[in-house]
């Protein structure tokens, strides 16, 4: 009954692709079979698009339909991008399984242009079916222990994540919902539309409108958090 294929929901992407702007560059992070990317020649069709991706059977698939990949660790290592030299980011239904936001939020925050955009998508925590799971004591499904997923989102703790971190630094230009479980897909598609922060899935477009100075990588140690985040080398 459920069509999983809607939590990607690529019209979001589509959407906010057009409205981030002229874009000359596009970055995916976990890019998986190159999906999200296929979309940005549509919108963009003169964008430079570059793959993220580590996972060797996944770089080969990108690899083999002509997509440039980049093939890194993005819990640890650089973009291998200048600072300010990108105009769109996207990572879709990929930091959910990431312990290094931190860092991650970082690299993107680094090199992304003033102006430019960052496209998340992630499992949504708030979901009609998370909470009704939680009111039964039973474990939300994005965040099960044995599983994939490390972390949980709200659109609401993304925002604060970000101005928290990156105080005036980014600015959310679009929200939408994907999937809403346990409907069927003729239910879930309008449901998702008007109900988004009940949905499965959450997308958001971050519009970076402020210069970025390591702030993300500031905060975990003003603020005396008692975990070992990668924050990169020390010099």
């Amino acid at each position: 009954m459920i069509d999983r294929s809607l939590i990607y929901v690529l019209h979001h992407i589509a959407s906010f692709l057009r409205r981030a702007g002229d874009s000359s560059s596009i970055v995916d992070l976990g890019d998986g079979q190159g999906t999200d990317l296929a979309i940005a020649p549509v919108v963009h069709p003169q964008a430079n698009l570059i793959a993220v991706e580590n996972w060797p059977p996944y770089v080969d698939t990108l690899s083999a339909k002509g997509i440039a990949v980049e093939s890194l660790n993005i819990e640890r290592d650089q973009l291998p991008f200048a600072d300010e030299s990108v105009d769109v980011i996207i990572a879709n239904q990929v930091l959910e399984h990431c312990k290094e936001v931190f860092w991650i939020f970082s690299e993107v925050s680094r090199t992304l242009k003033t102006g430019g955009c960052f496209i998340v998508g992630v499992p949504n925590l708030a979901a009609l079916h998370n909470r009704l799971l939680l009111a039964m004591g039973r474990q939300p499904s994005p965040i099960k222990t044995a599983s994939a997923h490390v972390r949980g989102y709200t659109r609401q703790d993304v925002e604060h994540f970000v101005a928290s971190c990156f105080p005036g630094g980014y600015r959310v230009d679009a929200f939408g919902g994907s999937n809403f479980y346990p409907f069927p897909p003729f239910l879930a598609k309008p449901l998702a539309t008007i109900f988004p922060n009940f949905a499965w899935g959450i997308f958001l477009l971050l519009r970076k409108v402020g210069p970025y100075n390591g702030e993300f990588l500031k905060f975990p140690v003003e603020q005396g958090l008692e975990t070992n985040f990668w924050l990169g080398e020390k010099t």
